[in-house]
């Protein structure tokens, strides 16, 4: 019996796993090789540049090809040649358990902690993850440690709150064991809102039990009997995931009165956000489970002393949770021989932008920027000059090409001026406008502001219309400055994390592409050529065939010529719209 693993997360589905399912299981069924085969899902593997993923472990030696780009028209050939023939495709093969295949230098840097049954094991069957380890550390938890041992354990090894501000978990853990009240709450925040970020989404859809088990565990040791899983609306197959992960954990006794057989009791239910970014701080979070507008709070008191309903309240993230179970496993020393000093353990990073492999990385702290763009993602796309890296999602900074050999450190991030976050990591080119970048990141915070505190409803704005005359070239002596001004006051000065961080992408920005910036205001410039009032558009004579695409498209008749002649573009009369590069199918239009 082969088992033919189809990955069906957001990433496998949007490129198309459903017909693959769909196909493999039409096929199967028609040649009734219901003995020979079957076909199962799993979660994001990784590799999201060359889904749509299939794995064929043989039925005989247990060996796994991992087979990337497959289309409907594949399975046959896949069928015949491997399943029956037990003959692998080679020229699809992508990797293998024993290390062979195109895309080794993208896993075999790598270490799995947190994604170590993502794309192992079916999300939706509990007896898979059980088969895999699961819900063993709990046990052990009930059986063998107190609450107290627990926390000491998460404080040896170091584990830091992978959500963002990286506070270290057994110590917020204790925090919230010590506050008084009979009555305390665990919170799950899965409210991934960073644009590009897709890591909690794997987890919850590739290994939704090993956040419930870090849930658990985390319950145990602070006291609490309620949990809530705070994730947006937004990710419908992770909130499926995680409700039969719930129902099935229920079943099997490890949720509800009392888990695995003990006086433990503990419940969990989901709470569906409605897309708010803000809502993704701690007090903003739990101002709308209680069905309050999402909006930050004062604190002090923090929510390990007064949170959900005026209770004692744990919140971690996705990432942190899934770390728990391994933890208990295998030992705090265990986790705490990985990283550095100063940041214990893995961290996962969502890899999107300009490099050849984006995907999801997992890999040991301090390991460098470079490594993680060239060795494991392989460079940047069309081998174009790497250039820089917006880490942190739109909170975070932009680290520039030059400090490559930065170490993901918490405390080594920070010194660029940029932060660790979630583990967003958009990795830009040549061709990308620094300003342009900033201008965007800035605005999708500005828009996110909830609006309470001046500095950030106010502040960010004033930021925003600075950067929107600078990128149409009506920048001014003195912006740059007033940009440096209003950043710090803006951090210094704004109630929560939002607004505390939404200057960073602007100040990172001025600190390392200064330049930039000063060309776009003294010179009318933009020199990346992106932004489309600061650039000429130009059609190559060698390259145009005169099909008269664009002159029909340009509504402002700047460009002239006849059919099968070069045609040209008058610099005077276009309005930089844009259109005629985008709609030229020959490429004989760009910016200059």
């Amino acid at each position: 019996m082969h088992n033919i693993t189809i990955g069906t997360g957001t990433c496998g589905v949007s490129a198309g796993a459903g017909k693959v399912l769909e196909k493999f299981e039409k096929v199967i069924a028609a040649r009734e090789l219901n003995r020979e085969a079957r076909v199962l899902e799993t979660g994001c593997m990784g590799m999201c540049y060359a889904e749509v993923l299939v794995e064929v472990q043989s039925g005989t030696d247990g060996i796994k090809h991992l087979y990337g780009s497959m289309t409907p028209d594949r399975v046959e050939r896949l069928i015949d040649e491997h399943v029956l023939g037990g003959k692998p495709v080679d020229e699809w093969v992508v990797l293998t358990d024993y290390g062979v295949g195109s895309e080794k230098s993208f896993v075999e840097r790598q270490e799995r902690i947190v994604l170590r049954n993502c794309g192992h094991v079916d999300p939706m069957s509990i007896d898979a993850y059980i088969a895999a380890g699961g819900y063993r550390a709990i046990e052990k938890v009930l059986r063998e440690m107190t609450p107290e041992q627990v926390i000491e354990e998460m404080i040896a090894s170091g584990l830091r709150g992978r959500g963002g501000a990286g506070f270290p978990t057994g110590r917020k853990w204790k925090f919230a064991r010590d506050a008084p009240g009979e009555s305390k709450y665990v919170l799950c925040n899965a409210d991934e809102g960073d644009p590009g970020a897709f890591m909690d989404r794997s987890v919850l859809e590739g290994d939704p039990h090993s956040v419930l088990e870090g849930m658990l565990i985390g319950a145990y040791a602070v006291g609490a009997q309620a949990g809530v899983i705070y994730c947006r609306a937004e990710y419908p197959r992770a909130i499926v995931r995680l409700q039969n992960a719930i129902a099935q954990a229920t079943e099997k006794g490890y949720l509800g009165a009392k888990v695995c057989g003990s006086k433990f009791a503990f419940t969990l239910k989901i709470k569906e956000g409605a897309g708010a970014f803000v809502c993704g701080e701690e007090t903003a979070l739990i101002a709308s489970i209680e069905g309050e507008r999402g909006t930050p709070r004062v604190r002090p008191p923090y929510p390990a002393v007064r949170g959900l309903w005026g209770k004692p309240t744990n919140i971690n993230n996705v990432e942190t949770y899934a770390n728990i179970p391994w933890i208990i496993d295998n030992g705090a020393d265990a986790y705490a021989a990985k990283g550095t000093e100063d940041s214990r353990g893995t961290k996962v990073f969502a890899m999107a932008g300009k490099v050849k492999r984006t995907g999801l990385v997992e890999v040991p702290m301090g390991i460098t920027i470079n490594q993680i763009v060239f060795d494991i993602c392989d460079g940047i796309a069309g081998d174009r000059k790497f250039k820089a890296v917006q880490m942190g999602g739109p909170s975070g900074g932009c680290i520039p090409a030059s400090l490559g050999d930065t170490p993901i450190d918490y405390q080594k991030i920070n010194a660029t001026g940029a932060i660790m976050g979630s583990g967003g990591m958009i990795v830009v080119d040549e061709g990308t406008c620094m300003v342009e970048l900033a201008r965007f990141f800035l605005e999708f915070t500005q828009n996110e502001s909830c609006g309470k505190c001046t500095s950030c409803r106010v502040g960010t704005l004033r930021m925003l219309e600075i950067l929107e005359r600078i990128v149409v070239g009506e920048g001014q002596e003195g912006d740059l400055e007033m940009l440096e001004v209003l950043g710090e006051q803006i951090k210094s000065t704004s109630q929560c994390g939002l607004g505390q961080t939404a200057p960073n992408p602007v100040l990172t920005t001025l600190r390392y592409f200064r330049e930039e910036y000063e060309t776009h205001i003294r010179d009318g410039r933009c020199p990346a050529h992106e932004c489309p009032r600061l650039v000429d558009y130009v059609i190559d004579q060698k390259s145009c065939n005169g099909c008269t695409a664009c002159a029909t498209a340009c509504e402002a008749d700047a460009i002239s010529g006849v059919r099968d002649e070069v045609h040209v573009i008058d610099t005077e009369k276009c309005t930089k719209c844009g259109k005629c590069l985008t709609i030229c199918t020959v490429e004989a239009i760009y910016r200059n």
